[in-house]
Formats: structure tokens, C-alpha cells, sequence
């Protein structure tokens, strides 16, 4: 009897022992891989007496790359304590989608998050488990299907695939048209006075021959400087305006051109030492190269460029193929384009300069004032428009002056001081509108409006509201909120000049703004260019302002219409109307 009784008590404190068990990473091992449609696969595998919480299964695409999850295929879970769970290795199949314009393979950091417990009793932490996985988006069903449902493309990605599918030489030839149709743009009108201005401030002994060849260094310089931002811009997905946009930038550049204007004027003369001069003279070299050089190289980043179809289609071809050398070669071949009727003008400039004299005088003097007009353009960026105005009717009112406008004595031109009393009265209405709260420089007196009798009042000109958004996720809320409408984003920045301009031409026109009422309307400031604001650049494949984007009623992008740059008016309705 004793037997048994210590037989029973030995059976029962081996059975009263405390369970062993196991490490996390022995009772869990999360696997993923890629299958050959572009669909994740993922497992987590469970160890014996071990079941996972399928509630608490999750995944995620950390650096997105223009790839989302759509839908997770899940297995059938159970009924298991009171809770839903996987008692035996689940397999999920993850469907993804593409955002925006990607193609290729990318690589992307997956991850999965899961918590499960021991049968025995012991639950696990909450844990996380990250894969590196490439995927091959050209094969990712929401990309074919999207492809299908919208085969127009926008005029960007038109201009992206004809350097995927065309010669190399048919690509350069094309950019290079692109490049003289972009030079009748506002974009390189500032440039004009630049190089006129270099180029004059050469001074005597200045040939046809020279002028051609500072002329075609600057053009060379700017396109250089255009081509190295661009490959970046494309490879790294930057902003391609925004680096130089700094204030104080701004300031130092539009300082430079106010040293030059002075120069013009007489103040001093700019020019190499002459013992610099010496030492090259000595080699054969002509001086002057260097520093023109240097100029068409600044010129390009601050003054420009603007962002147009033919830039962002270049940029959307390195990004996606990240080949830097065709797209580099097809920005330089635009650049050149851009840069041609600058060396014209460059020319002409050498080759009509008028002989020492008065005439001399006033030319140099009329280059002086361009530089400086260019100066507070490139302020216009980051000082408010009613200061802009007031600092280019101050300049209009000086040059009047300096032409003679009072001056009474008989040697003065009537036509001289005809186009002299023509700025004065212009600056003066640009004042008068300003203090009465203007910020037009076409139409300075169109706020008063007559109200019968005598009275004048203020006429408000109700713009066009949108909902201002600096985030991914700000927009995200937005979109969200307003989904099954027809959405416009319109990414904007305070140093945009082309931004301000569809502010103040296209947008207030009275029949786009009440076609613009019909959809949502969200601007996305991207002036501080931060972390968040090119993350939400990088998103929508937006390289830099202005871009307008439309959203459908089912909140997909309509790639087609999208719109990068400026429009006038009736084109941009004409475009509205058939969204």
C-alpha cells in the first residue's frame, strides 16, 4: 500500500511541474516572398501548443516607393479562448497597387506584425518582423488594370515614354524643339537682360565674334547647370526648384545683379585687376569667359527653371529608369534649345553697340535698370506682392527721372522723354494702387469701382477657396472627407513665380472659377520644402511647383489630366470641362 502511494505521489509532482516554454523566436518564424504576379506572400510559422491572435496580424510597406497594400487574402481563423485565432501556420496573399508613376523594380521593406500565445498559459509580446522584398511593379494587377481603365496619358508621361521608345537621336532632336518652344516662355525672359547686360558690360574692343563666343559659354554653362540639377532631381526625386530657393539666396543673388546694374550706371567699373588681365593677356587668353561662365551657371538654378511638361517628363524618365545618361543628355539638348535665341541676342548684343557717346550712356543705363527689374522679380519669391509692386514703381519713377523727365533743357528727345513720362504716370498708378490695396500689375486701378454719383468704394475680388494641406497625411484627411467628389490639388509654393501667375490670371477668371466650383479644391504648400512636404512631392511624382492634379469620384488619380505649369484660361476651362 505504501507502494502505491508513493507511486501516486511521484506521478503527481511530475505532472505539477511547471511547463517549459518556448522563445519567442522558437515558437514564431514569419516568412514573406514575392510571387511571380507581384503578390506577397506571408507565413507565420507556429510551433506545437502555440496560436496566434488573428486580430492582431498586420502589414505594412515602411518605405513606400509608390507601392500600397490593396487587399490581404487571409485564411479562415477559429474560435479559441474567447478569442479569434490561428492554431496552425497561416498563409495570407497580399494584392498591391501602385501610386502615382512608378514602374520597375523597387525595393521595398515589408513588414508583419503579430502576437500569439502558449497553449500552456504564457503569452508573447506583440512583435515585428521586417523582409527586404523587390517588386517587379510592371507585373502588379492594379498597375494593368489602371493601364486599361485610362489609356490617355498625360502629356508628361507621353514625353517620359518617347525617350523610353525612340532613338537616341530622334530623343535629342525632339528635346532640342522642346527647348525653343520653352524659350518663348516667361521662364527665361529674365535671362535676356542678363546676358545682354554681361555681355555689354564687356566694354570697348568688344567684337562680333567675341560677343558670339560669351554667348554661347553662358548658354553652355546654363545648360550645364540645368542638366546636373535635373539628374538629380530625377534620381533622387527632389525638388528641382526649391534647393536655391533659400532666402537668403534670394537675397545674395539679387544683390549681385544690383552691383551689376550699378556698374551700368557709372558708379564704378566692374572688372578683373589689371594685373589679372596682365597675366592672361600674356598667355594669348581673352578675359571675361570665367565670369560670364559663372553667371549662365547661377542664372540657370535661381532664375530658373520652371517646371514644364517636357522638364518633368525627363525627370519621370530618370526616376523611373534610372538612366542618368539619356535623361541627362535629353535635358541638355532642351537646355541648348532654351539657350539659342539667348546666343542671338548675346550677339546682338556685341554686334550693335553704339560708339562711345551719350547713346552709350543710355544703353548701358537701360541694361543697369533690367538687372535691377530682374532683381526684384527674384525677390517677388519671398517679399509680399504689394512691396514687389511698390519697389518696381520706385525704379519705373528713378529711371523716369534719370532720362530727364524734368529736365528742360532742349537737348532732351521728345521721344526719350515721352517714354520717360510714360513710366512716370504708370509707376504712379502702380503706387496709387497699392495704397488703396492693389496687387495687380496690369489692371493697378481696377479696384475702385464706381458705385453711382460721386462715391468710389473698393471692388473685392473674391478669389477661388481652397483647403491648404503641407502633409501626406493632411491631404490623406481631406481626400478622405471628400470622397465620391471630383477633387482638384494644386501643389503650390510661395517662391514660385509661374504659381502666382495662375493665381492671378487663370484662376480669377470669372468662367474658370465658377467651372472650378464644381470641385474640391486643396493646395498643397510645399514652400517650406521640409521632410513631409517631399514626402507628399515624392507621392504624387510632383518635381516641383506648379502641378495640378485631379482626383475622380472614386479617389483615383486621373493621370491624363494632370497639368504641369502654367495655363491660360480658356485652355485651362477647356481642360476642366472634359474632367
Amino acid at each position: 500500500m505504501k507502494k502505491i502511494i508513493l507511486l501516486f505521489l511521484f506521478i503527481t509532482t511530475l505532472f505539477a511541474a511547471p511547463p517549459k516554454f518556448l522563445m519567442p523566436d522558437e515558437a514564431f518564424k514569419p516568412q514573406a516572398k514575392v510571387n511571380d504576379k507581384s503578390q506577397i506572400i506571408a507565413e507565420v510559422w507556429i510551433a506545437d501548443n502555440i496560436y496566434l491572435y488573428s486580430e492582431k496580424m498586420k502589414f505594412e510597406i515602411a518605405n513606400a516607393q509608390g507601392i500600397s497594400i490593396k487587399n490581404v487574402q487571409k485564411p479562415d481563423d477559429v474560435e479559441y479562448d474567447g478569442d479569434k485565432a490561428y492554431t496552425s501556420t497561416p498563409t495570407f496573399v497580399i494584392d498591391l497597387e501602385i501610386e502615382g508613376r512608378v514602374s520597375g523594380v523597387k525595393e521595398v521593406e515589408f513588414k508583419i506584425f503579430y502576437q500569439g500565445c502558449s497553449k500552456q498559459g504564457l503569452c508573447y509580446e506583440p512583435s515585428v518582423d521586417s523582409f527586404k522584398l523587390k517588386i517587379d511593379t510592371d507585373k502588379i494587377g492594379g498597375a494593368k488594370k489602371e493601364i486599361v481603365q485610362d489609356t490617355e496619358l498625360s502629356e508628361t508621361d507621353l514625353i517620359a515614354d518617347t525617350i523610353k521608345n525612340s532613338s537616341m537621336w530622334l530623343v535629342l532632336l525632339t528635346f532640342l524643339g522642346f527647348g525653343l518652344l520653352l524659350a518663348l516662355t516667361p521662364c527665361v525672359f529674365p535671362m535676356i537682360p542678363i546676358i545682354s547686360g554681361v555681355i555689354v558690360s564687356q566694354g570697348k574692343g568688344l567684337t562680333t565674334k567675341k560677343a558670339f563666343a560669351l554667348s554661347v559659354v553662358y548658354v553652355l554653362a546654363m545648360a550645364v547647370a540645368y542638366t546636373i540639377a535635373g539628374v538629380f532631381a530625377g534620381l533622387f526625386g527632389a525638388n528641382l526648384q526649391a534647393a536655391l530657393q533659400n532666402s537668403y539666396v534670394i537675397y545674395s543673388f539679387a544683390g549681385v545683379f544690383v552691383i551689376l546694374a550699378m556698374s551700368m550706371f557709372g558708379f564704378y567699373e566692374l572688372k578683373i585687376p589689371d594685373s589679372i588681365v596682365a597675366k592672361v593677356s600674356s598667355t594669348g587668353k581673352q578675359n571675361g569667359f570665367v565670369g560670364v561662365a559663372i553667371m549662365g551657371f547661377l542664372s540657370a538654378l535661381i532664375v530658373g527653371p520652371c517646371v514644364a511638361a517636357p522638364l518633368a517628363g525627363a525627370l519621370v524618365y530618370i526616376g523611373q529608369t534610372g538612366d542618368a545618361v539619356l535623361g541627362g543628355m535629353a535635358l541638355f539638348a532642351m537646355s541648348i534649345g532654351m539657350g539659342l535665341p539667348l546666343i542671338l541676342v548675346g550677339v546682338s548684343a556685341g554686334k550693335f553697340m553704339p560708339k562711345p557717346g551719350e547713346w552709350m550712356t543710355l544703353v548701358n543705363s537701360f541694361f543697369g535698370v533690367s538687372m535691377i527689374l530682374v532683381a526684384i522679380w527674384m525677390l517677388s519669391r519671398i517679399i509680399d506682392t504689394q512691396v514687389t509692386i511698390l519697389l518696381y514703381a520706385i525704379t519705373g519713377i528713378s529711371f523716369a527721372f534719370y532720362l530727364g523727365l524734368f529736365d528742360h533743357e532742349k537737348k532732351h528727345h521728345h521721344v526719350k522723354k515721352s517714354i520717360a513720362m510714360l513710366m512716370f504716370i504708370y509707376s504712379l498708378m502702380l503706387i496709387i494702387g497699392v495704397l488703396a490695396g492693389s496687387k495687380s500689375m496690369t489692371a493697378p486701378l481696377k479696384v475702385f469701382v464706381s458705385t453711382g454719383g460721386n462715391t468710389s468704394v473698393l471692388q473685392d475680388n473674391k478669389k477661388v477657396s481652397f483647403i491648404k494641406v503641407t502633409s501626406i497625411s493632411e491631404l490623406d484627411v481631406v481626400l478622405q472627407e471628400n470622397k465620391g467628389k471630383k477633387i482638384m490639388v494644386d501643389f503650390y509654393a510661395d517662391w514660385c513665380a509661374v504659381c502666382k501667375e495662375l493665381e492671378e490670371v487663370t484662376f480669377v477668371d470669372e468662367e474658370v472659377k465658377a467651372k472650378m466650383g464644381e470641385f474640391v479644391l486643396i493646395k498643397a504648400d510645399i514652400t517650406a520644402n521640409n521632410q513631409a512636404q517631399k514626402d507628399l512631392s515624392k507621392k504624387y511624382g510632383v518635381f516641383g511647383p506648379p502641378v495640378l492634379l485631379f482626383i475622380d469620384e472614386n479617389s483615383k488619380v486621373i493621370k491624363s489630366k494632370t497639368v504641369v505649369g502654367f495655363i491660360a484660361p480658356k485652355p485651362f476651362l477647356e481642360h476642366l470641362n472634359k474632367i
